[in-house]
């Protein structure tokens, strides 16, 4: 039987690969459309071509909009 304080329970976080470096690093942005992954660093060093507004980012992928956390 789960408890309260089992559900509440957060998700290890796993390593993920980055698309742009290839670098395993412990959180990407990921595209909710097609898992397109950038890290924190490559995405401030592409900030330019990803954002036109800074409050979302544009997959380079798929085209989609993805939010940055910050609405």
């Amino acid at each position: 039987m789960t408890t309260h304080a089992d559900r509440r329970r957060r998700r290890r976080a796993r390593p993920t690969v980055c698309h742009c470096c290839r670098g395993t690093v412990p959180f990407c942005w990921a595209c909710r459309q097609c898992g397109f992954a950038i890290c924190q660093a490559c995405m401030e060093e592409n900030f330019w071509g990803l954002s036109c507004n800074g409050i979302t980012w544009v997959c380079p992928d798929c085209g989609a909009s993805n939010g940055l956390g910050n609405q």
